[in-house]
């Protein structure tokens, strides 16, 4: 008896507490997305596109997380990043904008130096959002 008291007290409390959480948590994901758009219209556009209507000189990254590395079609990859193995997983793409050559030496784009790893997380974010 005693612990259908507790229930009816707690139960009224607990339940909108977790769908709040549930709803912080979309929340907070469309806050990381937009400002990872910010980010990376900021350090990756000038040469990457998520248009396919516009050209760029590097690999459109729509559907970027979770393709195989050097597999866009149509794109001229170096041998190094067409013969990688891996595909783009969030932390491969966090290792590639930390440091590109040391993950694939001997590729062709320039050493993107995004070290900050919040910076890191909101690129990667918007990038996981336009890969659904």
């Amino acid at each position: 008896m005693k612990a259908k008291h507790i229930a009816a007290a707690v139960i009224p409390v607990v339940v909108p507490a977790l769908f709040a959480t549930v709803a912080f948590a979309g929340e907070y994901d469309a806050i990381k997305t937009a400002a990872g758009a910010e980010f990376f219209d900021k350090e990756c556009h000038r040469c990457h596109s998520v248009d396919a209507d516009r050209a760029s000189y590097g690999p459109l990254l729509t559907g970027v997380v979770g393709r195989a590395a050097g597999t866009f079609e149509g794109y001229p990859y170096s041998d190094a990043l067409s013969n990688a193995g891996f595909v783009w997983t969030k932390g491969a793409i966090r290792a590639w904008m930390e440091d590109n050559d040391a993950l694939v030496p001997g590729t062709k784009m320039r050493h993107v130096g995004v070290s900050d790893p919040t910076v890191q997380d909101f690129i990667v974010t918007y990038l996981a959002s336009i890969s659904e």
